[in-house]
């Protein structure tokens, strides 16, 4: 009975091209999937070898105790498992599904490296917290005691929701002050749902909310409130905003229609899998469909890009990036998905300008070479002259890369400190900037990095935060 489950499994798996879309699973895959998600959870974790030095828990940027939560796996035990995985990680489903696991930890595996295969630890997080949300294991946070001081957080992406989750446990009342409609900032956003289902998140924003985290949304810091009431408002404040600024191209030809930003498209595209009415996807001026359809850069935004275009029914889509596949920064796992899914990928090429009247028709690109090395060891791209060539293009998509915002100007804060790339100057290690009482934390202070990376400076700002709070209620005491 069993074997003639799994053949159906595989039959499943091998008839639906769409499987990597969650909205799209049929019921019937997922109740075969779901069974067999145990067995192989818990035969992967018995792989763990249980090694002297846990490189997969050194080389995580929370430090997770992956191999006690592999070990309970195995056994069964499955609620001690997640109590394990949450105490270092506030999301640990949200970064089983989006870390890039294959440069952090299971790129660390020693069996890994002993040419076995890696452990699939992404996937084995994903399975005990999933298993822990549908047992009713996962709780609001409810503090012993609440405390009078309040603090404002402005940014409801990770590092924003992180830093709350921290803070409401020692009983601090928490107000996060969000640009959107909804809380997540790029997990809600920016992020694909075939890489994270949009209810995983909404479920963790309820769980705030039900601890007591109040969202003010759809704020813009600066135009709805100034900066200096919401200061006003708390006893301390975190600034979590991301990095949002798009980078953009030149060149003949960039003002053409047809030419988006990534965050745009991506937006527009998770709107709609939200439900909501989005009238550039119906105009066509956000949709892939029908068109031949071009990525310019090589992250992982810039995978996001290709992936939903390929789901939006793009005729085709392509990949312009101007280094080679050994020097391209996005995920090797989420290049190998492209990939896999008709992205065709041209290396070495850059774009010059744009063909087309008003509307974009392709895109003037650049054959380029690796030159010599730089100081850091990378090798700079040279243009090859004379080796210009045209792709087809109905739409063009700028996945460059993100920039903090000006937030000195915005706010009307001149004395809130700035690096020479515009993000905010905090302490390293207690994330507080040139104001009393103000930290900073996630891609604001790093500039685009990582989910887990967020994760890890928010719950470190909490900490920070607790100690000036405190500080300040002992000095008050005395």
């Amino acid at each position: 009975m069993a074997e003639n489950k799994m053949l159906k499994f595989v039959q499943v798996e091998r008839d639906m091209p769409e499987k990597r879309v969650p909205n799209l699973r049929t019921n019937d895959y997922d109740e075969i999937y779901q069974e067999f998600a145990a067995e192989k959870a818990a035969e992967q974790a018995s792989r763990c070898s249980q090694c002297g030095v846990p490189y997969c828990q050194t080389h995580c940027p929370l430090h997770n105790n992956i191999p006690d939560w592999l070990r309970l796996t195995a056994e069964g035990r499955l609620q001690e498992a997640y109590e394990v995985s949450q105490a270092t990680n506030t999301f640990p489903e949200i970064c089983g599904r989006i870390c890039p696991q294959d440069r952090l930890c299971e790129g660390n595996c020693v069996i890994e490296n002993a040419g076995h295969g890696t452990v699939t630890i992404g996937a084995v997080e994903k399975y005990i917290t999933d298993t822990a949300w549908d047992n009713g294991w996962v709780k609001a946070a409810k503090p012993a005691s609440e405390r009078v001081e309040s603090v404002g957080i402005i940014g409801a992406g990770p590092a924003g929701l992180a830093a709350a989750d921290m803070l409401r446990r020692q009983g601090i009342q928490v107000t996060i002050y969000d640009r959107y409609d909804r809380a997540g900032g790029l997990l809600t956003y920016g992020i694909p749902g075939f890489k994270l289902e949009k209810d995983v998140v909404m479920r963790r924003n309820e769980l705030l909310s039900e601890s007591g985290v109040k969202f003010v949304l759809n704020t813009n810091i600066g135009e709805d409130i100034s900066f200096a009431d919401v200061r006003a408002k708390h006893d301390a404040i975190l600034i979590g905003t991301g990095v949002y600024a798009s980078r953009d191209l030149g060149g003949p030809g960039a003002g053409n229609k047809g030419i988006v930003k990534a965050i745009d498209y991506l937006t527009a595209s998770n709107r709609l899998n939200f439900g909501d009415t989005v009238p550039e996807i119906e105009s066509g001026e956000l949709n892939a469909e029908g068109k031949n359809v071009v990525v310019i850069g090589g992250g992982d935004t810039a995978m996001d890009c290709v992936r939903t275009a390929t789901r939006q029914g793009a005729k085709s889509v392509k990949c312009l990036y101007r280094r080679d596949e050994a020097n391209m920064p996005g995920s090797v796992r989420e290049t190998a998905n492209a990939k896999e899914e008709g992205v065709e990928f041209v290396w070495l090429a850059a774009p010059k300008g744009f063909t087309g009247e008003g509307d974009v028709s392709g895109v003037v690109v650049s054959k380029m070479r690796l030159g010599a090395p730089d100081a850091s060891g990378r090798q700079s791209p040279e243009e090859i002259p004379g080796a210009d060539y045209t792709e087809d293009a109905d739409l063009v998509i700028k996945a460059l890369g993100f920039s903090p915002e000006d937030l000195p100007t915005l706010w009307d804060t001149p004395e809130l400190e700035v690096t020479r790339w515009g993000t905010v100057l905090a302490d390293f290690t207690t994330k507080q900037t040139s104001l009393d009482g103000v930290f900073a934390a996630g891609d604001i202070v790093r500039g685009a990095s990582l989910v887990v990376w967020a994760i890890r400076d928010g719950r470190d700002a909490a900490d920070s935060i607790m100690d000036y709070l405190n500080a300040k209620t002992s000095v008050a005491a005395e």
